[in-house]
């Protein structure tokens, strides 16, 4: 059956930093509408990040010196707009959070083949900015641009991976920030055949990837397979 096009949808709107009062679920959301070089997903399934907790409550904000735990109710006060996303900049309210997300592409953009349609695809976490060729800026999906906490997504066809395994939705929903965020760590550490390390709070979620990841061990040979990202630190 052929996908047809709605012209509202249902999601989850961020409407400013703060308290779990700050989400508000809508039906009247207006569906995304795919750039040349972007893919439209139906959701699938989305995991709740921690990151997607942080961007809510500004932790991020330079302004913040909590534990990210103290915030989570509700919210760090006043202070916190200038500089609350992963990137620093101010968020454009609302925004559709979700940094964790898979699904089904049901469109596509002009300079997109349309043999991409019905590809079941991951969407990665921290894409490249749009126009840049800088691989430091910052551009996270829930953050600097709408994502997953909505029936459809749009994002540049690059950042979507096509996947071809058993795996439910909710599964395949808890793997692109954690999963990739401790394989990189991993190919960073350039561990030997034959070596082990220690992974210290293997109960989170990067943590338990790494646990769980089927190949702990990478030769000391092999590049990293993501490109090295500036962390986003707090002084």
């Amino acid at each position: 059956m052929a996908w047809q096009k709605p012209d509202r949808m249902a999601g989850v709107a961020l409407v400013g930093h703060g308290g779990f009062d700050k989400l508000v679920f809508r039906e009247d959301l207006p569906l995304p509408e795919p750039g040349p070089n972007d893919v439209l997903i139906e959701v699938g399934a989305a995991g709740v990040n921690n990151t997607d907790i942080n961007t809510r409550t500004a932790w991020y904000s330079k302004t913040v010196r909590e534990g990210t735990g103290s915030g989570g109710e509700g919210g760090f006060g006043e202070g916190v707009d200038d500089d609350g996303s992963w990137s620093g900049d101010p968020i454009a309210f609302p925004r559709i959070q979700g940094a964790d997300g898979c699904g089904r592409i049901v469109a596509v953009g002009e300079a997109v083949s349309p043999a991409r349609i019905g590809e079941r695809v991951l969407v990665r976490t921290m894409m490249d900015k749009p126009g840049e060729e800088t691989e430091f800026d910052c551009w996270t999906l829930g953050s600097e641009c709408d994502g997953a906490f909505a029936q459809y997504l749009s994002v540049p066809a690059v950042e979507a991976f096509p996947i071809d395994c058993d795996w439910s939705d909710a599964e395949l929903a808890s793997i692109p920030c954690a999963y990739s965020t401790a394989e990189n760590l991993l190919h960073r550490a350039t561990l030997g055949e034959g070596e082990r390390v220690l992974i210290t709070g293997a109960s989170g979620g990067v943590g338990s990837a790494a646990f769980n990841l089927p190949s702990a061990a990478v030769p000391r040979s092999s590049p990293s397979p993501v490109p090295p990202r500036r962390p986003r630190s707090k002084p």
